[in-house]
């Protein structure tokens, strides 16, 4: 498939349009302006303003590191999709959005979704335990101890995110160099430019790790689709056994807030990943096509515009955390407005001072 691939960059190159050219570099300064400071503000008030450290603050915070990372790139993205019918292949900034932006984005997004699916198994273990079901779940006796101790729990976090880093930073970067030296390297591209086939639709090498993290997306995506549904039943189950309504407000709003993360998912992530897997069919299927004309334009240009602009959509995840934490999270919230000199609601700084409201930080606090 690769000598395949090879033949066809030869004799077409990618044509764009003002998606590629006008609408994603906007996007991704527009991102850029928003998610940097969101961030940043979301990182000092985790890691300055929260004395005691959760095992969801610690989620949080690596997430966090992560959005911010991934914030820092945007620029560069920017400047490659406007230009990047302009570099020549050897140009310095070229080589630094193939060979620099590629793991930086793959390795960031990869670890979002595990840490999300760490905090899903957090937030359910955080859930169940503070429950007033007529029954104990039987999760309690499913899930690993660790997950159940205030105190282990944290360790664990510490331990699950150094991990998660560990793991996913060596295997992008094999996979990176393979596809820096091998495939883009070793393309002769006539036109010789940055943006190419070579560099956009890949090789074999860079078609494997792609499948590779789509399955492991897959994977991680069901566990926190079935750590999500189980909280909405153990929800359900502990509703009607429940009278008292301080109670009932707070599972109300862990339901909400479930929602509105499996919708930040489902919109942004699910896209960009389906057609990965669709995209790569494709690049198989078109290595056994017909060869084209050098000055004709490569058949896949648009699919290969289509494949960026969902990623620009799983990489918008960045820019919504940080909504997403002032939204959802009263302790992440009353530090940020003190932080911005914005004043709490009297109903919100009652609330944190009764039973309600320490029911409602022992539970949404961790969503």
């Amino acid at each position: 498939m690769a000598n395949s691939s090879r033949a066809e960059f030869n004799i077409s190159h990618l044509c764009q349009t003002s998606a590629t050219s006008i609408v994603l570099p906007v996007m991704y300064t527009l991102m850029f302006l928003i998610g940097l400071p969101g961030n940043t503000l979301s990182l000092w008030v985790f890691m300055k303003k929260i004395a005691i450290k959760t095992s969801t603050h610690i989620y949080l915070i690596n997430l966090g590191i992560s959005n911010l990372i991934l914030c820092l790139t945007m620029p560069f993205l920017a400047i490659y999709y406007a230009n990047g019918r302009k570099w020549a292949k050897n140009n310095t900034m070229c080589q630094i959005a193939i060979n620099g932006l590629t793991p930086v984005l793959h390795i960031n997004i990869c670890i979002g979704v595990m840490i999300l699916s760490w905090v899903a198994l957090s937030r359910f273990a955080s859930l169940i335990q503070h429950s007033h079901a007529n029954r104990p779940s039987r999760w309690l006796k499913v899930l690993p101890r660790a997950f159940l101790s205030r105190n282990r729990h944290a360790r664990l976090a510490h331990a699950l995110c150094l991990v998660t880093w560990a793991i996913v930073v060596l295997c992008v970067i094999p996979f990176v160099v393979q596809y820096s030296v091998r495939v883009t390297a070793n393309v002769e591209d006539v036109r010789k430019v940055c943006y190419s086939a070579a560099v956009e639709v890949g090789g074999a090498g860079s078609h494997v790790f792609a499948l590779v993290a789509v399955s492991l997306f897959f994977v991680f995506f069901l566990l926190v689709l079935g750590s999500y549904m189980a909280v909405i039943r153990h929800i359900w189950r502990s509703k009607k056994s429940v009278a008292i309504s301080d109670t009932q407000r707070v599972y109300a709003r862990v339901f909400r807030n479930i929602v509105i993360i499996k919708l930040v998912l489902v919109v942004c992530l699910l896209p960009h990943h389906i057609y990965k897997a669709i995209f790569i069919h494709m690049v198989k299927e078109q290595s056994l096509s017909e060869s084209l004309p050098s000055d004709a334009c490569h058949p896949l240009s648009v699919h290969v515009e289509i494949k960026n602009m969902l990623l620009c959509l799983a990489t918008l995840r960045c820019c919504t955390d940080p909504v997403m934490y002032f939204m959802l999270d009263k302790t992440f919230r009353r530090h940020a407005n003190g932080l911005l000199r914005l004043s709490p609601s009297a109903h919100e700084s009652h609330s944190s001072k009764s039973n309600g409201g320490q029911l409602s930080q022992a539970t949404s606090r961790d969503l």
